[in-house]
């Protein structure tokens, strides 16, 4: 799998650095053509929100005549920072990063701005500060969740936390807002708590084990997004224990729209894919035309709770 990788990532680089050949060497030069272009690096199109960000990225830069390059960071920090290096050597005119992780994808946001290059986060963060990010605040979508998870278990029970990949800023902001918000809740209890990495058939096959584990203490899961969430659910239904086990989860992808509309999952949190994507792209463009003079800097787009009562205004 390593040298599969590296293949690929030096592959990319070398066109990279064709690309940088072809334009002459000159730095800034991608956009001569007519249109600006855009270099975005994802944190995994295995995912489906992300995927749905990358959409609503290349749906808006259609609608506004820019050239978009899109890459697959496929969960790697050093694939991210590569890809940064590359268009860097390409000379986009801004720059898109959905980072990996907070620390490890930094360098990227540092070598975009020392090449003078404008960019822009979105929907995660960096250590690193962008020129720009356009999100939501990963705090409230947790403290959403864990309120309906405490009002639904009436204060007490057992409760099973999902996590993300580890050192990525929704991992972090929605780990610490479960622990200061469960901090007003002394009965719940979390009996387990462990990564599944934004996956399905991972955090399916962490949830059999935890069934092995506590069986029918379990009282609730907490899954930190909605791949998670499908995959806690499957090994619940599985095993018999959906009825006695709430299941709530973030970003309302369609799977879980859907669960949430038969009764099956209890609840997820809307994260709006198509306005963070459509809204990076604007401010990318924002810097393009005005560079400096961009007022503001940090966009975030509110969280909603998704129960059966109110799904049909999510369901497209």
């Amino acid at each position: 799998m390593k040298l599969f990788e590296i293949k690929i990532n030096a592959g990319f680089f070398a066109s990279g650095l064709l690309a940088l050949a072809v334009l002459g060497g000159g730095c800034r030069q991608a956009g001569q053509a007519g249109k600006p272009v855009i270099g975005a690096s994802m944190l995994s199109l295995q995912s489906e929100f992300i995927v749905k960000v990358k959409d609503a990225m290349e749906a808006e830069a259609s609608d506004r005549q820019i050239r978009l390059i899109v890459n697959d960071a496929q969960r790697a920090a050093v694939t991210q920072v590569q890809q940064v290096e590359s268009f860097i050597a390409q000379g986009v005119d801004a720059i898109i990063l959905n980072p990996c992780e907070m620390e490890a994808s930094s360098p990227a946001v540092q070598k975009a701005r020392a090449a003078g290059i404008p960019i822009i986060n979105v929907n995660s963060e960096t250590t690193a500060e962008p020129d720009g990010f356009v999100g939501s605040r990963d705090e409230e979508s947790a403290e959403i969740a864990l309120q309906h998870i405490a009002s639904l278990l009436r204060g007490k029970g057992n409760l099973v936390i999902m996590h993300g990949y580890m050192g990525q800023a929704a991992q972090l902001k929605r780990a610490a807002a479960t622990k200061t918000l469960l901090a007003d809740f002394p009965e719940i209890t979390i009996l387990a708590e462990q990564t599944a990495e934004w996956d399905r058939a991972k955090a399916m096959s962490l949830m059999e084990n935890w069934i092995q584990s506590y069986g029918n203490r379990i009282d609730a899961v907490f899954a930190q997004n909605d791949e998670m969430g499908m995959g806690a659910l499957q090994a619940l239904e599985q095993a018999g224990l959906k009825d006695k086990v709430i299941v709530v989860s973030i970003d309302a992808i369609d799977d879980a729209l859907r669960a949430v509309k038969d009764g099956r999952l209890d609840a997820t949190v809307y994260q709006d894919a198509d306005a963070q994507g459509r809204q990076a792209v604007q401010m990318a463009l924002d810097f393009i035309q005005k560079r400096d003079s961009v007022e503001e800097r940090s966009v975030y787009i509110p969280f909603r709770l998704v129960t059966r009562g109110n799904v049909e205004e999510f369901l497209k």
